[in-house]
């Protein structure tokens, strides 16, 4: 399961998975199953991404707001 893992476990595993395609020592089915598991992993990195990315904009504008002049 992608959801329960921090971007760096996501993206630590996805780099094994690009890897070991590259490498292409695996058969036809097995780099279709690990290409699937890397879209996942893929995808858990974006959504986490994104999430951050949101967190820091609304700190961004949280600190805005109370540095502001009166």
């Amino acid at each position: 399961m992608t959801d329960e893992l921090t971007f760096e476990q996501a993206e630590r595993e996805l780099s094994e998975i690009v890897a070991r395609l590259e490498r292409g020592d695996v058969g036809l089915d097995d780099a279709i199953e690990l290409w699937r598991r890397g879209d996942a992993l893929h995808r858990r990195c974006l959504s986490l991404l994104d999430a951050a990315e949101a967190r820091i904009e609304e700190l961004t504008r949280v600190d805005d707001r109370s540095s502001a002049p009166e």
